[in-house]
């Protein structure tokens, strides 16, 4: 049961680290003609990269925005609940709330990549038609599987 724990807990702090990284990098889409990358902050060309996106005014994109925080603060909230619930909890009980903050953690990284992906998929909307989804799009649904896998787990566990 130990291990299963530390397990988890590995598992969710590399899913927040991830949901960091996918958030604050701005590879979300990325053009091979020309060399370039757009994420939800900035616009990065082999120059450099600029504050000016060509839909940053759109609501659709503030929207993911303030999705994707969502879910790194839900998510940081389940594991301190977690490591709490830990430490306090009597044996038996399970791990409720943990499980419930994660999975409200999942339903923003839900809402704030599918609203991405409707508006923003394969270049569509932003200036680089010709591009494909970059390594920050890929992490985030990674990090949607990983929070409802975890999300369940806490659900289902006692503490033992």
């Amino acid at each position: 049961m130990l291990v299963l724990l530390a397990g988890i807990f590995v598992v969710h702090i590399a899913t927040v680290i991830m949901l960091f990284v996918s958030t604050i990098a701005n590879v979300w889409v990325v053009s091979d003609f020309p060399k370039a990358s757009v994420g939800l902050w900035k616009n990065c060309t082999s120059g450099g990269c600029d504050d000016v996106l060509s839909y940053a005014s759109e609501d659709a994109l503030k929207a993911v925005q303030a999705f994707m925080i969502l879910s790194i603060i839900f998510s940081v909230i389940s594991l301190v609940v977690f490591v709490f619930q830990l430490f306090t909890m009597e044996k038996g009980n399970r791990f409720f709330l943990s499980g419930a903050t994660m999975l409200v953690c999942w339903l923003c990284i839900m809402v704030g990549v599918s609203i991405y992906t409707h508006h923003y998929a394969n270049g569509y909307g932003t200036q680089y038609p010709s591009s494909h989804h970059g390594y920050s799009f890929i992490l985030t649904w990674i990090c949607f599987c990983f929070s409802f896998i975890i999300g369940v787990l806490y659900l289902v566990l006692r503490k033992k």
